[in-house]
């Protein structure tokens, strides 16, 4: 109680405090009669022994050699994002095209647009015949039909119209799971 609170120019680690509390105990039992002039002579001691600590920077400071590189790949990686998002779309919207172009009434009309485009696929062959897959037995359509009835019965509607449309497809569900056999399509 008696030694005043040291301010110091920058915080010492624990460590440097600790060495330095042991140093003056030392110095305390080493001393002479006279502790005013030992222990301002000890201070000045420690004060010319460890100079200074420069005071620290920040962390943007410190690495700010970092930050053109991280902003440079950040603006990459969007650049290639956006670039194969816009990919997608193109591709997406050629072959919704492509789909309708193979329409009848619709075929004139979107023929022009898509033969213009560079980049368009040609259109899939229409001489390829179908196929034909197997039957899904009964068991597993009723199964099916279970499942979209439990999600109908998930969905919150947004208005009257919408809970009047997702009830008729309710019905129409349950008159599937409850019929005896299950028309083929």
């Amino acid at each position: 109680m008696s030694e005043d609170p040291k301010l110091y120019p920058n915080k010492p680690k624990k460590a440097q405090v600790k060495q330095l509390q042991q140093q003056q105990q030392k110095a305390k039992q080493y001393s002479s009669p006279a502790p005013a002039s030992s222990s301002s002579s000890t201070m000045e001691a420690q004060a010319s022994s460890k100079p200074p600590l420069p005071p620290r920077q920040s962390f943007a400071r410190r690495y700010k050699f970092l930050w053109p590189l991280l902003l440079t790949v950040n603006l990459g990686v969007g650049a290639y994002l956006w670039t194969k998002k816009k990919a997608t779309s193109m591709e997406e919207g050629d072959m919704a095209g492509d789909v309708s172009s193979t329409s009848g009434s619709v075929a004139t009309a979107k023929t022009g647009p898509v033969a213009q485009n560079p980049l368009s696929l040609p259109p899939p062959s229409t001489n390829e015949p179908a196929k034909s897959l197997e039957p899904i037995p009964e068991n597993q359509q009723r199964e099916l039909f279970k499942w979209l009835l439990e999600e109908q019965r998930k969905i919150k509607p947004k208005d009257p119209e919408e809970k009047r449309r997702i009830d008729e497809e309710k019905a129409i569900l349950k008159q599937f799971i409850r019929a005896k056999s299950i028309p083929s399509i």
